[in-house]
């Protein structure tokens, strides 16, 4: 399998936690995809994702499959023994509920609030963005206040559960996990009073799947030098 992605960057981190919490970091060769220069826009790559975004996991029989939630279902359940996206009716439902929740209210609406009211990726990625971009800024901010307002549901969720979705550690978890250090480096940090997602953020950094790949949850060099 090849998968089209740039280390560290939040999506890609996801499916890389993916991979790490089913054991398969070693059947998978890396394709990186230089974002910054807007690579995920050419011709090239739009002809295996038309929605022009990383990651995209290419199997060895040539099929391609974008979206997260998508690349998640395949990779867990290649064993026949799904950890990460429910085992029941009930699990499934549910963690696929919450999974939404969490690119809808964090992770999404904080990458509209990164590319929108603040200077994003730079300009070259500019050009592929909204042309009413300077008009979007008030929209971008309204993204922002959206993503806060997610963290504080996400903290009321687990102030009465271990996990976002129930019992166990999901891709739910893995989104929100993601959302949030995003949102550190966009400047969206979790307001201090949200003790129940500090706590529950601190346990899940510690899941061997997860800390395996702390270092490489954001591409910090990449946005640094974007004045992150």
């Amino acid at each position: 399998m090849k998968l089209y992605d740039r280390s560290g960057f939040p999506n890609a981190g996801r499916i890389r936690v993916v991979l790490a919490a089913k054991g398969l970091d070693e059947l998978v060769e890396f394709m990186p995809v230089d974002v910054i220069g807007a690579e995920h826009k050419s011709e090239a790559f739009l002809a295996k994702n038309p929605s022009g975004v990383i990651p995209v996991l290419e199997l060895d029989d040539g099929t391609l499959l974008s979206e997260c939630t998508a690349i998640t279902e395949y990779l867990d359940n290649l064993d026949g023994q799904p950890t990460l996206t429910g085992t029941t009716a009930r699990d499934k439902g549910v963690i696929h509920m919450m999974q939404r929740r969490a690119e809808a209210e964090l992770i999404d609406a904080v990458g509209h609030y990164f590319h929108h009211a603040t200077p994003g990726l730079g300009p070259t990625l500019q050009a592929h963005k909204s042309p009413d971009w300077a008009h979007r800024a008030d929209w971008g901010r309204r993204e922002g206040e959206r993503a806060l307002r997610g963290m504080r549901y996400f903290d009321q969720i687990l102030s009465g559960r271990p996990f976002v979705a129930g019992e166990s550690f999901s891709m739910a978890d893995i989104t929100v996990f993601m959302g949030l250090a995003f949102a550190e480096v966009a400047g969206l940090a979790a307001p201090a009073d949200l003790t129940s997602l500090a706590k529950w953020r601190a346990k899940v950094a510690d899941i061997p799947s997860v800390r395996s790949r702390s270092g490489q949850t954001l591409v910090a060099d990449d946005l640094r030098r974007l004045g992150f």
